[in-house]
């Protein structure tokens, strides 16, 4: 075991060379300094990352003094909290007297207290395969709980027992479901009983803390398991109650156990359009929100039809109100909120497509009403067409093919992306002989309208139409 921990060490050096120049300087001043934490876990699963996690005996005014000089940028931001940060190279470094904390356990802010050993400051740690540490100047692997185990066997499993750690920081659950879409690892069954049974704690975090967590944990790879962690044990509820009262609402179209597996399904195809479909070069956190929420409205505007059937009519503008809510109450960002809310209200238009037989008004309408999100609309629709009927499912992405090549062809002709009245604002009072104020709103509205109708429109033409608006409807002195 040893061999393979230190080959996997060597490795590491060689990607970072920094980690032991920077060792033999603590090394020099009488101290230890070891890689630890994620830094150490990622190294051993073989992922590189730009950031990396120290701990040293010395105490942040001792850090400070060894590292000034070396690096390219120092800051003591965190230095109360025992942190020094470093760049070097491009590369952010972070420093941290060994801790030894303790919680009062109404907050989740900790009383700090550095510690003496590495052994100690491991224990407080939130889960074994973040438990491991690498003391840089003689190559000694570090493993107290025994995270590499855990680490070959893909388990999240704590330190100390998990009602302690969790009542230390409840921050730490939503931390299990984050590594668990991130890394692919399961919970232990312990701490998912943990979980289970102290849900509430988790009400003693900010909304922006739970909803960082939320937000990185939607940005991995594969969300699906963290977000199943979060519905079985019950935080879900506490934090997006509305995605696991979906389970609630049986699909219309019966090829799904629930709305609420349908939505899962929808994000992880989702995600593969991310890439697929116009990619993007990051993960797309809008979209993903929009993939996850978008039938969220389905419960609570479910209604049962003779026969069997189902419905749930306007629940995307129930569903866009809901999402909105949540959001804001999580403390996302105005952009996010807008966007997200705006996405789940649009995505049931395309089903009026029908076999082609939108005008080109309404095709018009589908791009000025998507603006910029257009893009992420077309991924979205895409991906919530999860028909397990092969045939019908290959006949929705024609049909939308179709919708996109119109688009284009549209967009060939005329500015789709800036739809605007043929007319500006300074015609309009020019013309009508008004001055500013809700005349001219009205008046730019209808030739917006008409201008969506119709196209774009001859200078004459349009002139024309304003005045006839304008008489038909008493306004300006025409």
């Amino acid at each position: 075991m040893n061999d393979v921990v230190d080959e996997q060490v060597v490795g590491l050096m060689e990607v970072s060379p920094l980690a032991e120049e920077l060792a033999e300087r603590f090394a020099r001043a009488g101290h230890r300094l070891y890689l630890v934490g994620g830094s150490v876990r990622d190294a051993l699963l073989g992922r590189r990352s730009s950031d990396l996690d120290f701990t040293t005996d010395a105490r942040p005014d001792r850090v400070l003094k060894i590292v000034s000089g070396w690096g390219d940028a120092v800051w003591d931001v965190g230095i109360a909290f025992g942190t020094v940060g470093v760049t070097k190279k491009g590369m952010q470094l972070e420093i941290t007297t060994f801790r030894a904390d303790s919680y009062d356990r109404v907050g989740r802010n900790p009383e700090v207290t550095f510690g003496d050993s590495i052994e100690g400051d491991l224990l407080r740690r939130d889960f074994t395969v973040n438990a491991m540490a690498v003391e840089l100047a003689s190559k000694t692997f570090i493993d107290p709980h025994d995270g590499l185990s855990a680490l070959r066997e893909k388990v999240l499993d704590t330190p100390a027992t998990p009602q302690e750690s969790f009542a230390d920081d409840p921050l730490r659950m939503l931390r299990a479901a984050r590594f668990a879409a991130q890394l692919g690892f399961a919970a232990a069954p312990r701490v998912v009983d943990a979980m289970t049974s102290m849900a509430e704690e988790l009400d003693r975090i900010t909304a922006e803390r739970v909803q960082a967590e939320l937000s990185k944990l939607l940005l991995a790879p594969d969300p699906r398991p963290g977000l199943e962690l979060l519905v079985e044990t019950g935080l879900a509820d506490r934090v997006v109650p509305e995605v696991s009262g979906m389970r609630l609402a049986i699909d219309e179209h019966h090829q799904h156990k629930d709305v609420y597996q349908h939505s899962l399904t929808v994000l992880a195809q989702a995600i593969d359009l991310e890439q697929t479909h116009e990619p993007t070069s990051e993960p797309d956190l809008i979209l993903r929100l929009a993939a996850l929420l978008h039938d969220v409205g389905k419960p609570a505007t479910r209604e049962f039809q003779p026969g069997g059937g189902v419905s749930f009519h306007h629940h995307e503008v129930v569903g866009a109100r809901m999402a909105r809510k949540r959001l804001r109450a999580l403390k996302f960002s105005k952009e996010i909120v807008d966007d997200v809310s705006q996405l789940v209200f649009l995505h049931l238009r395309f089903h009026g497509y029908g076999k082609g037989e939108w005008t080109d008004s309404a095709v018009r309408r589908y791009v000025t009403d998507a603006g910029p999100l257009l893009t992420r609309l077309h991924k979205l629709v895409r991906a919530d067409c999860t028909t397990r009927n092969r045939r019908k499912a290959a006949a929705l992405q024609a049909t939308y093919d179709d919708l996109e090549t119109r688009i284009a062809e549209l967009k060939a002709k005329e500015d789709l992306d800036r739809v605007r009245p043929d007319l500006n604002g300074e015609e309009i009072m020019e013309l009508l002989g008004l001055k500013p104020g809700p005349d001219v709103g009205k008046a730019w509205k209808f030739l917006k309208e008409l201008r969506l109708d119709r196209g774009p429109l001859e200078h004459d033409e349009a002139v024309a139409e304003l005045k006839k608006w304008a008489a038909e409807n008493g306004i300006g002195g025409v």
